[in-house]
């Protein structure tokens, strides 16, 4: 249990005290921005993995005392929540965004505000963030709590540090791109600043609706647990 709370801190603390900070200004600024995005890309792929695995080892150890357990309630909301998160997720990845890695140039595109960006600033973290709590509504081991309690901090805090990020490199343009949008899902609609375009974002709705289906058909043979029971 030990080397997954270590794995969990390193993913989470290299993401929210490098990438989004000074100290990443001070790196690329020694390195050049490519060299650095291709070692911190390395780097988080490596530590995402070693959270992976050792989740795997620790998963109904001595030690990954449970807390709570799934309940019929709970099977039902953590499914809507999943789906709700694909639906987030799926689309953020679809769409070219100044959120995105090396996106920066996009926020002088007048695309820069359309399809899922008018929902969130940035779906794909926020919808982690969803998936992440939902999982942990059924998953009360220890080691659950590690894995997706650390993927749950990354997806709330994330967009914030990307916004800080940005902000420092764009100036006046990229806080321009903040004061359109919300990184709340749909906060900016009900607020008036945006509108819900369906048209520009039905296609990837859809995709998002299938690997949800998939997800779920082959949960059970991917994972060992089967969601529905």
């Amino acid at each position: 249990m030990t080397m997954l709370a270590v794995a969990a801190a390193v993913f989470v603390l290299m993401h929210l005290l490098i990438s989004g900070t000074r100290l990443r200004d001070r790196i690329t600024g020694a390195i050049g921005e490519r060299p650095y995005m291709g070692l911190f890309s390395l780097a988080s792929v490596a530590a995402l993995a070693w959270l992976i695995i050792a989740f795997a080892h620790a998963r109904g150890q001595p030690g990954d005392t449970v807390f709570w357990t799934i309940t019929p309630v709970t099977r039902h909301i953590t499914i809507a929540l999943v789906l709700i998160a694909f639906l987030l997720a799926v689309p953020g990845l679809l769409t070219n965004s100044p959120t995105r890695v090396a996106g920066g140039a996009v926020v002088d595109q007048p695309a820069a505000v359309s399809g899922m960006t008018r929902v969130s600033r940035n779906p794909f973290l926020v919808g982690v963030a969803v998936w992440a709590a939902a999982h942990l509504l059924v998953n009360g081991a220890l080691s659950a709590i590690f894995l997706f309690g650390s993927l749950l901090i990354l997806g709330v805090f994330g967009p914030l540090s990307i916004d800080a990020k940005r902000k420092r490199a764009l100036g006046a343009r990229y806080e321009a791109f903040m004061a359109q949008t919300s990184n709340i899902p749909f906060a900016a609609i009900v607020q008036g600043k945006q509108k819900f375009k369906l048209g520009e974002i039905w296609w990837r709705l859809l995709v998002g609706l299938a690997l949800f289906a998939l997800v779920l058909m082959f949960h059970q043979k991917m994972f060992g647990v089967s969601p529905m029971g």
